[in-house]
């Protein structure tokens, strides 16, 4: 018995520190994108050169997701998160000088670089973790951690409305929450799972290879791209667009981000008992004809609070595609760590490809019209949500 109650502690404590990372990386993420609109006036860019400013961060991340699964195969999730972490707030901070002291936007392109390298692998690890912890619990809990990463972009985001709104330079704000990204998690770290007998036996460049060859996996990343350009765009582009199409304020536009990520967490913490009960498939697609209402009101809504409800809508729609993305990808714990990177590159196509498409179709039809775009591409995304249901039979 004190063997087993040792175990459960253990348990608890790794469901606890997986928590707390997935909250610094929400953290990191959205202390930057609090600062976007200023950033943009200080670069002195158009909303195409923002969109392709923003790519760097979709680059670094692209280019880290393949490998990331390896890394977390050959070193361990803490080790993994622990650095990551470390190369997440070198970008974070490297991004507020290149905005905020030199006004230069390759400077800037470097730190985002930089953070979307930390993000890639951060993101794979976390979510490798989290998909372990999940089944030593035997429950859905993985939308809970990802509620914790949504936590952290509202007290980001909160936090940078704050600072926009009593002039705190962007330099100061970004360096000071690049010091906490850095240090908790390293505290945290100890806490995690331990790697388990169940990962891999194979090569981890096999298990990658042998994982993009899968149908399942494939049409589970297609359904995590189009859900990852949902919360992506939002994450990029929402306080820009409300700050052009309604003429509000930045520390306004910032207040409508943590609305939409404040209704996102919330999402993310009921839905574990909306997706226990009737199942993925139907959750899924409920949450997508949600987001798109979501959309077109913060587009059309025209009267500001219905605007943020519009956005508060988009939040609760875009709350659990990615986490149950996830979760699929982990259903067999012998090939999750290459099931997820792959499925994670997949997913992160949409921070590459989103912020250039965006920019281009805001510099033809306005940065508000642009956001029409998720809702359009919503309704071909539904098709591939049947894959995420739990394969019924697979060897391990």
């Amino acid at each position: 018995m004190a063997v087993e109650t040792r175990a459960d502690t253990g348990v608890l404590r790794a469901r606890n520190a997986v928590a707390v990372v997935f909250a610094l990386n929400g953290f990191a993420m959205a202390s930057w994108m609090s600062r976007i609109p200023e950033a943009r006036d200080a670069l002195s860019v158009s909303p195409g050169e923002l969109g392709r400013l923003l790519l760097a961060i979709s680059v670094g991340s692209i280019l880290a997701l393949p490998l990331a699964g390896a890394l977390v195969h050959r070193f361990g999730a803490r080790a993994a998160i622990t650095g990551a972490a470390v190369l997440d707030a070198a970008g974070v901070a490297l991004a507020g000088a290149g905005a905020g002291v030199f006004g230069d936007v390759w400077v800037t392109a470097a730190g985002l670089f930089a953070l979307g390298l930390g993000t890639g692998v951060w993101d794979v690890a976390m979510n490798i973790d989290g998909a372990a912890v999940e089944r030593r619990i035997g429950r859905t809990i993985m939308p809970r951690f990802h509620a914790g990463f949504s936590f952290g972009t509202v007290i980001g985001a909160g936090v940078g409305a704050a600072c926009a709104g009593l002039g705190v330079p962007i330099v100061v704000h970004l360096v000071g929450a690049a010091v906490l990204v850095a240090v908790i998690p390293a505290l945290a770290a100890p806490s995690l799972l331990p790697a388990h007998d169940d990962e891999e036996k194979e090569s981890p460049g096999g298990g990658i290879v042998r994982a993009w060859a899968e149908p399942r996996t494939l049409l589970v990343g297609l359904m995590v791209l189009a859900m990852a350009l949902t919360e992506g765009t939002a994450n990029d582009w929402l306080g820009v667009a409300l700050v052009d199409g309604y003429g509000i304020p930045p520390w306004l536009g910032a207040v409508g981000f943590a609305v939409f990520l404040s209704a996102m967490t919330a999402g993310r913490v009921v839905g574990t008992v909306l997706l226990d009960r009737f199942g993925r498939t139907k959750v899924l697609w409920a949450t997508m004809t949600t987001a798109g209402i979501g959309v077109l009101l913060v587009v059309f809504g025209t009267w500001l609070p219905l605007v943020f409800l519009g956005a508060a809508i988009w939040g609760i729609g875009a709350s659990l595609g990615f986490p149950v993305g996830m979760s699929a990808a982990a259903d067999a714990p012998a090939r999750a760590a290459a099931r997820v990177s792959v499925v994670s590159t997949i997913g992160y196509t949409a921070f590459l490809a989103g912020p250039p498409l965006l920019g281009y179709l805001a510099d033809h039809v306005g940065t508000l019209h642009a956001l029409l775009l998720v809702a359009a591409l919503l309704v071909p995304s539904a098709l591939a949500v049947p894959a995420a249901k739990p394969p019924e039979h697979e060897a391990d």
